[in-house]
């Protein structure tokens, strides 16, 4: 058996909870599978670790929090602390930490061979359920790798066939439901356990895209992930202690479900979950090169390209007379919205189109300087490491920058209409045009996969997941390249092992600001 198959005629919440409990016991996926798990949780711990240690806000007090909660057994460990405490609060701030920089992995939701093309967004936040659980029940490195996957196979899929965001729903929700179920299995629930907390998690805790609205962006953005799973957790604890939700919720006529997509009594979708083999939605998943929103990164690509194409157009600043840069739904409501032209705060900057491109454009202006011209990169890969964006990219000098601001005045973002929002979810349809004062127009073309993106063939992405790697561990963590190495080991780590993977070393940099 390579899938699960639950029909719309079914009860799919029960049906999760057998497959979370089958696959922990017997799923097989392949070592292509695991590695990329492996990467993507990698790069989510080091996004979470620099978070803590620059001092942001909602990651530290979370962790605070937490340890407000000691447990003498039975408890989990927040990032850099040997103290367990207990799960829920380790699970939020560890997710909340992993998230803040909004730099870690990316879903589309689009599966084309099944006909399930929903695409809704949705990230790898949810990876600390899985090891809350594993210390708790003192599994090891290779079960807690199974309950990652199965994490983000449920949300994977669940995002190619339900789209939130169509009803102004956070994306949180379908890693909401993964975590409850995985967390569950791990801990020896029953199928009918889990689908009762998957029930209360649907029924009580449905966030709204209200906390991704507005001019500037609060803690609220960055913490929706981490606040589900925490009320989700929370649930399948309920459950098991006996405290009964709301059954087979997904066919619930008052569901959340049902009322937005109307059926005959129904479920709104079919739902298939990898079993073995390759094919698994955690395959289709993307990595961002650094600290952006991933809907920018055709954008980026596109200017890289250049970059490597037209090396001269880095003489000055001023030789640049206009750029433009044409995209997609949704990319151009979500960073094209008029208030990201002018952001003041990391949340804001990090979802501005303008200001993502501006930014790595005066990185290179400042990379010729440096250089004299001389030692440049050559290369795509060599471009994405010399100017990989981070932290430092975002605080409150450099969201002042007068360069970037400059740039940023000359931008033109414009929606590409029909013909670029057919290719969207299958690609970041973007293209991006330079035009000099000398009358020059230089055009990146149409740019689909670009580095990161799981169908991008060209980059060399381990290389360049491997500078991202070091510039988050060099901030986060003392002895960064001896924790990557135990981070990318995951798999054969006895369980004594995993219950210290995160007792890191972190560094304290001061506020970030």
């Amino acid at each position: 058996m390579t899938a699960t198959q639950l029909p719309r005629n079914t009860n799919q919440a029960l049906g999760i909870g057998q497959y979370a409990i089958d696959f922990l016991h017997a799923g097989d996926p392949s070592p292509a599978v695991k590695e990329r798990t492996v990467l993507f949780h990698t790069d989510s711990v080091l996004c979470g670790v620099s978070a803590l240690a620059l001092g942001t806000n909602a990651p530290v007090l979370l962790r605070e929090e937490a340890l407000d909660y000691p447990r003498r057994k039975s408890g989990a460990r927040v990032f850099g602390s040997r103290q367990l405490v207990a799960p829920e609060k380790a699970i939020v701030a560890n997710a909340a930490a992993v998230r803040e920089w909004d730099s870690n992995g990316t879903n589309f939701g689009y599966n084309p061979a099944l006909g399930h093309t929903a695409g809704e967004f949705g990230h790898n936040d949810f990876y600390p359920v899985a090891i809350a659980a594993a210390q708790i029940a003192r599994l090891d490195g290779a079960a807690a790798l199974r309950g990652m996957i199965a994490i983000d196979e449920i949300r994977g899929r669940l995002a190619e066939v339900f789209s939130l965001k169509t009803y102004k729903i956070d994306h949180v929700v379908h890693g909401a439901i993964a975590s409850s179920a995985v967390y569950g299995a791990m801990l020896g629930a029953t199928a009918e356990e889990i689908e009762s907390a998957i029930g209360m998690t649907v029924a009580h805790y449905i966030p709204w895209r209200a906390i991704r609205a507005g001019k500037q962006l609060s803690d609220s953005k960055g913490a929706s992930a981490a606040l589900s799973t925490e009320a989700a957790v929370l649930s399948m604890q309920r459950s098991m202690r006996g405290f009964l939700g709301p059954r087979d919720i997904f066919r619930n006529p008052e569901s959340m479900f049902r009322q937005f997509q109307k059926t005959q009594g129904d479920s709104p979708f079919d739902l298939v979950l990898g079993f073995a083999g390759d094919d698994f939605a955690v395959m289709g998943m993307h990595f961002k090169l650094g600290l952006y929103e991933h809907q920018s990164a055709g954008a980026l690509q596109g200017l890289i390209d250049l970059l490597v194409a037209q090396p001269d157009l880095l003489v000055s600043p001023d030789r640049i007379a206009a750029i433009r840069i044409t995209a997609y739904e949704p990319a151009f409501s979500i960073i094209g919205d008029p208030a990201k032209r002018d952001p003041h705060t990391r949340q804001s900057a990090d979802h501005s189109m303008l200001y993502i491109v501006s930014t790595m454009l005066r990185k290179a202006f400042e990379a010729q300087n440096a250089s004299g011209g001389e030692g440049l990169p050559s290369t795509v890969d060599g471009w994405w490491k010399a100017i990989m964006l981070g932290p430092h990219d975002y605080s409150a000098e450099a969201i002042h920058d007068p360069v970037t601001r400059a740039l940023m005045g000359k931008i033109t973002f414009e929606h590409g209409g029909p013909d670029y929002d057919r290719r969207y979810p299958d690609g970041i349809p973007t293209s991006l045009t330079i035009e000099m004062t000398d009358g020059r127009k230089l055009d990146s073309g149409l740019v689909m996969y670009p580095a990161g993106h799981a169908r991008n063939t060209t980059a060399n992405l381990r290389d360049i997941l491997a500078s991202k790697f070091a510039m988050l561990g060099r901030l986060g963590i003392r002895k960064a390249r001896k924790a990557v190495r135990e981070l990318e080991q995951l798999e054969h780590l006895s369980a004594k092992d995993l219950r210290g993977l995160y007792n890191l070393d972190l560094l304290d940099r001061g506020r970030f600001e």
